[in-house]
């Protein structure tokens, strides 16, 4: 497995500073967060994404993903909602990126109909915006998160879209907070599944972010199914920092982060076939 970390857990950070974090502690990749905050986002120019990709070439580190805050599921006309995610795959696929993340968003509270008539929604904008996706050589990820944040609930999505260019993205914090076993997500997700983001927090009361070990989130059981399986891809740490100002900085979390989930690995027997990388030293 390979391992990145998300740019929410040092927002506004420059993408040099970025790299060279990954490269210091270990990382192969990171998830740009897509956000006017950021250096990264769908307003950048082309000489901009031109910048950003040759940074990432010449280093060893690759762009997981573009982290985009688009709601498929959410009320309202289409159009909005698919110019969002075609400027989200116009900028992965600038930046080399193979995935694009989007969120649920259809709201709280929602009857029965209500759900399966957001779950429509979603499957129609989703399925639009695969044929795109596959044109550019991205896939769409739909996160586990908000109005659909269950591995089953966001399968059910996905499968009515029934294309290689869309999945799944398991967050599993938010599977967590569903009440599903990890089995049960990985289950659910298996014929889906992109990547995985991993977390730590300290209850389901209290959601802001501790160093990955530190906390509640049965990181070790996810990672069993994951291998268990065989599966062979990325899991990317998401701090949420930016939403959580008192939370400790994330880079001094990195390496012990790092390490941790090599350990899990190590419990599952994949501990010899992760790639993990050991820390690197910067040159001063």
């Amino acid at each position: 497995m390979r391992l990145a970390f998300s740019t929410l857990g040092v927002s506004g950070l420059a993408i040099p500073e970025v790299i060279g974090l990954a490269t210091t502690h270990g990382y192969h990749g990171v998830e740009l967060r897509a956000h006017i905050e950021e250096s990264v986002h769908p307003g950048l120019t082309a000489a901009e994404r031109s910048g950003v990709a040759s940074a990432f070439a010449d280093s060893d580190v690759e762009v997981l993903g573009v982290a985009g805050y688009a709601r498929v599921a959410a009320p309202g006309d289409d159009g909005p909602v698919l110019d969002e995610v075609r400027e989200l795959l116009a900028l992965a696929s600038d930046l080399g990126a193979p995935y694009v993340r989007v969120f649920p968003g259809a709201g709280s509270g929602l009857g029965p109909a209500e759900t399966a008539e957001s779950e429509t929604t979603a499957a129609r904008r989703l399925g639009v915006a695969a044929e795109w996706a596959a044109g550019l050589g991205v896939r769409i990820l739909l996160e586990t998160h908000d109005s659909h944040r269950s591995g089953a609930a966001s399968a059910r999505i996905v499968s009515q879209v029934d294309h290689p260019g869309v999945g799944v993205l398991w967050d599993v914090l938010h599977t967590w907070l569903a009440g599903e076993e990890p089995a049960m997500t990985h289950a659910a997700l298996r014929p889906h599944l992109g990547y995985v983001q991993v977390k730590d927090v300290a209850s389901a009361e209290d959601t802001t972010p501790l160093g990955l070990g530190a906390g509640v989130l049965p990181l070790g059981a996810c990672l069993e199914a994951l291998s268990r399986d065989g599966w062979d891809g990325w899991l990317c740490w998401e701090y949420e920092k930016r939403w959580y100002e008192g939370a400790a900085p994330l880079p001094g979390l990195l390496g012990p982060g790092r390490e941790h989930l090599a350990r899990l690995l190590d419990g599952t027997g994949r501990g010899d076939r992760t790639g993990l990388r050991p820390a690197r030293l910067r040159p001063a």
